[in-house]
């Protein structure tokens, strides 16, 4: 990532503007061109640096669901593993971590419980693998920050 690439991670998490042209008026506030932020956006996505790019929307006030859920995926099938998990569109986000026990983390978000839990014994079935349901039992909002 050069500068305008962590500027552009680093703003546009906390907000998005609302009106006409919002990648003009985004791309403003950055010093940069509208056609140069879209690319730029673009090229993250397609090198994995951004695993989405969108809209965060609370599903609970939505009448949803969202849990984080956990695997212990074996270290040789966790790139096919990770793109059975990241197929669902409920999966929000998907990291690895350095854990004892569970190395693949990742976060569901549905229309309603039911979902949830379908949508974990589906990730079930199709790996082979136990999911681990940890519900959030409160909310924290943790921002990443890129610095030079």
């Amino acid at each position: 990532m050069d500068e305008l690439d962590r500027r552009i991670v680093n703003a546009l998490q906390g907000g998005f503007p609302i009106c006409e042209r919002p990648f003009a008026a985004a791309a403003e506030g950055l010093g940069t061109d509208e056609a140069t932020l879209i690319a730029r956006l673009r090229a993250m996505r397609e090198e994995g640096v951004l695993s989405r790019f969108g809209p965060l929307f609370k599903a609970e006030g939505l009448g949803g669901a969202v849990t984080l859920a956990a695997m212990a995926v074996p270290e040789e099938r966790f790139e096919g593993v990770a793109a059975l998990v990241n197929a669902h569109p409920e999966v929000a986000h998907n990291y690895a971590r350095d854990h004892q026990w569970l190395n693949m983390w990742f976060v569901l978000a549905t229309e309603d419980e039911a979902r949830v839990g379908a949508t974990i014994r589906a990730i079930e079935a199709e790996t082979g693998l136990p999911v681990l349901n940890m519900p959030r039992e409160a909310e924290y909002h943790v921002g990443l920050r890129l610095e030079a």
